[in-house]
Order: C-alpha cells, then structure tokens, then sequence
C-alpha cells in the first residue's frame, strides 16, 4: 500500500511505502537570511515531516542535498553535522545545482525509514 501525505496538484509532501519514507524537496522558511540560517529552517522542516510520518532522522537512509554554490558546502555542512545525531549519519550526495527560485541557497530531498 502507498499513502500519501499533504498532497497536491504537483506533488505529497511525504509518500510511505513497505516501511519507507519519502520527503520531497525541503527549502528553507525564509529564503532572505543566510546559507546557516536556509540550511537550519529547512533540516528544522525535515525533521517536522519525519515525526509527522512516524520517523526521526536518526532512521534517515539518504539525503542528496543541492547547494546554488558550493561556496556554501563548509557553512552547510557545519549546520548538518550539528543536527545529525553522531552514529546516525545517513548515505548522502550533495550538488551544486540551479534552484527554482533565485533567492533559495539549499534543498533537500530525504528518504528514511519507519520507526
């Protein structure tokens, strides 16, 4: 069975299958501040949408995160690495990619698994 959560027209917010949990792409909540501050806000997001789907991030099996510039890969991922719990760290990639709005610096997209 598929379920899917808080969906619309393009897209689900979250999709659950066979114990797997799909978050789509995360952003930022307020795209004026800084790479820290983008980066918090959206991994703050992801966390809310696992606990809503009945994980944590300490079952997160892959995240691939896409940064406008790789310019912004150290303060990134200091913020990532004080929010990961230590022994937990999940399979990841992160890219240097064209974002959908211009003012956005980070996103994510994360898969995990139920509790």
């Amino acid at each position: 069975m598929i379920e899917r959560l808080e969906t619309k027209q393009r897209m689900s917010r979250i999709v659950k299958h066979n114990g797997t949990i799909y978050l789509c792409g995360q952003v930022c909540t307020d795209a004026s501040k800084g790479i820290t501050e983008q980066t918090q806000t959206m991994l703050d997001k992801v966390e809310t949408l696992l606990e809503q789907a009945g994980s944590s991030k300490e079952h997160m099996l892959s995240a691939t995160i896409y940064l406008k510039t790789m310019a912004d890969f150290a303060a990134m991922n200091a913020v990532w690495d004080a929010w990961v719990p230590q022994g937990y760290a999940p399979a990841r990639a992160c890219v240097e990619a064209a974002m959908a709005r211009d003012v956005l610096l980070v996103e994510i997209s994360v898969v995990a698994a139920e509790k």
